[in-house]
């Protein structure tokens, strides 16, 4: 059983800016971060000057264990944005945005396409789909022409809205206004996050993710310390982005509480008949998991004893996965992945011409950060035709949505060229 003995975070992998505008409801927003953590979600606050007259910036700092966003240059966003300080950096980090309280001043800035500060920037360039907006103010504030025209505006354009509901106002009146609770934003946005249209929309993805065993004795095996992480997060981000996926996991690989089909296996050989038997139907494979190479030519029934002197194992080669993909011809975009030690380039670039993958992604062992049982990863991507592309040291939920991104791309480039 795999399963956890919690609930699995339902937010994991994904990066939230939460924009905090001037009200008194501003301090509803700390208690929301805290939840959206809670959840699994990387936040990133963004404040604007009348904002933080209610809650000071330090508040939101702590609780997101990341820099508070209060004007277009921040030096301190660099490593907390993998290195673009520039205002659109923010908006390519984001994959959801949540504006809560949304004032009637930033409402209508939005609504216009003003950009005078960081907040009115980042949402001049940030897509509407992909944005709550939890309105707060008074209730003739609410009601006023003005804002019923703004937000008319906003919801044509694709905004999405939680409240404002009804009760007791910071003016003491007893009407409509009144910010949305926490609880209700969240679920909005796990709701809007669970299932979009997005770059693989009607696309079906395969994946493979962790180690594999090969039995010894009833006892004991041949393996490798990879936890499936990688493999994991790519799975998460592939139905993110709309895709129907089938994960085929190895020992220890953790739950997903995304919609996606698993299937448990343990040896290579049980590995290779799960992922061949789907092969036909995808359109994008990634063979993220630790394959065994080799296995024992014999595995002894009962449990192998202790004897004087050494012991020799005999060793047989197990089924190459992605070689007998492309002896059967498979249509699907292939996706490889090489971990070495010492030249990683030259044996990924062997790799990538001799199993004829469309991509494959290579990293060293043993760099600082990468590598098995890890958070972050760092690597290279190469493609035929001397492609290469570098990322640098990042979280591999984040760097999982890049991957995705980039297959999605070059799935869609080839697809082009052969209908061309």
């Amino acid at each position: 059983m795999n399963s956890p003995a919690f609930p699995a975070p339902r937010l994991r992998g994904i990066r939230v800016l939460l924009a905090v505008s001037g009200g008194i409801a501003a301090y509803k927003s700390a208690y929301l971060l805290r939840q959206l953590r809670s959840e699994g979600a990387e936040v990133l606050v963004c404040m604007t000057e009348a904002a933080t007259r209610f809650v000071a910036p330090l508040t939101f700092e702590t609780l997101s264990s990341n820099p508070v966003v209060q004007d277009l240059w921040n030096p301190a966003l660099e490593k907390s944005i993998g290195g673009d300080v520039e205002h659109i950096g923010l908006v390519r980090w984001a994959d959801f945005a949540i504006l809560a309280p949304a004032t009637l001043n930033t409402l209508g800035k939005i609504a216009q396409g003003q950009a005078d500060d960081a907040l009115s920037t980042f949402f001049a360039a940030f897509p509407a789909s992909r944005s709550l907006l939890a309105p707060a103010m008074n209730t003739g504030m609410w009601k006023n022409p003005a804002m019923v025209e703004n937000l008319t505006i906003l919801e044509t354009r694709g905004y999405l809205r939680v409240g404002p509901g009804s009760g007791e106002l910071a003016c003491g009146d007893d009407d409509e206004g009144r910010m949305a609770e926490p609880e209700e934003i969240l679920e909005a946005l796990v709701a809007l996050s669970g299932r979009r249209e997005g770059l693989l929309s009607g696309k079906k993805v395969l994946l493979s993710a962790g180690p594999t065993r090969e039995a010894l004795d009833p006892l004991r095996y041949l393996s490798n310390p990879s936890t499936g992480t990688m493999g994991l997060a790519l799975a998460r981000a592939a139905w993110i982005e709309g895709a129907d996926v089938s994960l085929v996991a190895g020992p220890g690989v953790g739950s997903l509480e995304a919609d996606i089909e698993r299937c448990d296996v343990t040896s290579a050989e049980e590995m290779a008949e799960a992922l061949l038997s789907r092969a036909d139907d995808a359109d994008l494979v990634f063979m993220a998991a630790a394959v065994a190479d080799y296995r024992p030519a014999q595995v002894a029934e009962d449990k192998m004893q202790k004897v004087e002197g050494d012991l020799n194992l005999l060793l047989e080669r197990t089924t190459d996965i992605l070689m007998e993909m492309k002896h059967r011809k498979l249509t699907a975009f292939r996706v490889g992945f090489a971990m070495e030690t010492g030249d990683p380039q030259s044996r990924a670039l062997a790799k990538l011409e001799s199993k004829g993958l469309d991509l494959i992604v290579a990293n060293d062992l043993r760099e600082e950060g990468a590598g098995f049982g890890r958070d972050s990863n760092r690597v290279t991507v190469f493609g035929p035709d001397g492609f290469r592309q570098e990322y640098p040291l990042m979280d591999k939920w984040q760097l999982a949505s890049e991957l995705i991104s980039l297959a999605a791309e070059r799935s869609g480039s080839k697809r082009g060229a052969a209908n061309g």
